[in-house]
């Protein structure tokens, strides 16, 4: 990396963009972060695949966004002028990519609205429907950014100026492709001089808030303290967080969360202190087809990520047990309102947010 190139603050990078001339989906490799800012081109299944699978993007938005260019460029190298034959392909592609991570349900979305393009268009050339997923994928990243903005416009009015917020995890700018969601509103608040006070969790145990949300906001200039996963309760004791703001991958009907593990604690934690928390929540990552959070399935991770990953040496006794969930449900009665790109759902979550769908014509 050069000189000039070093000197860029990560907020000028492209979490996710499209190189359609090199047939080259392009990102961000966080797995690099802080140390080194590295874009890296991808342009077979496998390099997409893995790239979602170890992390190098992730996020909920950023992996839809990721998965719809990644199968517009699969799907531009079928070579057949055959529907029935391009849609076994582009099925048997898609399936691949959606096996990278289970429980971020932007992944399925992204790659199911991708799908319907192909079959409500069966009727044309296979090269206009190539044209029309690119258009598709497209569009999905400006509507990213476009709901977390409005989220953060909702979630700004939760909050005032001055006002503490604590985050867990990374749901910022990282992991969409501007403002993210949960920092939406500190971006925002940022810009109108409200002067929040964000204390960012590390996140073990991949240090997603360390790496990643401490980063971010720290290179936006945003009054940033970091702490370790077990002192939320200790800053909330001493009344220096006014609200919550997580972001999360999956919503049942419910209104139970999966986000990143440890979410679930911060919660609790905060019913005890009586700070409101609040799960910033694209539509697209609601998915009333599942009912609660026990059916939610949880990625299991490696286990060297707790027991090697940020160590010279191992940190553990060799061969001893791990559990290693990469999500936790936080149960929807510890969750003070979800906010959408449409407005703050409230309990009864079952109502709120099918009225959300059904106010704006969503499909579910």
């Amino acid at each position: 990396m050069s000189d000039e190139r070093a000197k860029k603050n990560i907020m000028e990078y492209e979490t996710v963009a499209l190189d359609d001339v090199n047939d080259a989906l392009v990102i961000l490799d966080q797995t690099k972060l802080p140390g080194k800012a590295e874009l890296v081109s991808l342009h077979t299944g496998e390099e997409i695949w893995e790239a979602i699978y170890l992390l190098k993007v992730r996020g909920a938005p950023a992996i839809g966004v990721a998965a719809a260019f990644g199968i517009y460029l699969l799907a531009k190298r079928i070579q057949t002028q055959d529907y029935d034959v391009f849609y076994h392909e582009f099925c048997k592609q898609k399936e691949y990519l959606n096996s990278a991570r289970p429980t971020a349900v932007n992944l399925s979305w992204a790659l199911n609205r991708m799908e319907r393009i192909c079959t409500e268009n069966s009727r044309l050339p296979v090269t206009e429907i190539k044209k029309k997923l690119k258009e598709e994928a497209v569009a999905l990243k400006e509507e990213d950014i476009q709901v977390c903005k409005a989220i953060g416009e909702y979630g700004l009015t939760l909050v005032k100026p001055g006002d503490g917020i604590l985050t867990h995890c990374n749901a910022g700018q990282l992991a969409t492709c501007r403002y993210g969601t949960a920092t939406a509103p500190i971006y925002l608040g940022q810009e109108r001089g409200y002067h929040f006070r964000v204390f960012a969790d590390e996140t073990r145990p991949l240090l997603q808030g360390a790496r990643l949300t401490a980063y971010e906001l720290y290179a936006s200039g945003v009054d940033v303290t970091l702490i370790c996963d077990n002192m939320s309760g200790a800053v909330m004791r001493n009344g220096w967080i006014n609200a919550v703001f997580v972001g999360c991958d999956r919503v049942a009907a419910n209104g139970d969360v999966a986000n990143k593990i440890g979410t679930s604690v911060v919660a609790a934690v905060a019913q005890r202190y009586h700070v409101p928390v609040y799960v910033c929540a694209p539509t697209s990552t609601i998915d009333l087809h599942t009912a609660t959070g026990a059916d939610i399935m949880i990625e299991q991770r490696p286990t060297h990520e707790v027991t090697d990953m940020w160590y010279e040496k191992p940190m553990a006794p060799e061969g001893v047990k791990v559990y290693n969930p990469a999500f936790d449900v936080t149960d929807h009665d510890l969750i003070a309102g979800i906010v959408t790109e449409y407005g703050i759902a409230r309990a009864p979550y079952t109502e709120s947010l099918r009225e959300i769908f059904v106010k704006n014509n969503k499909i579910f």
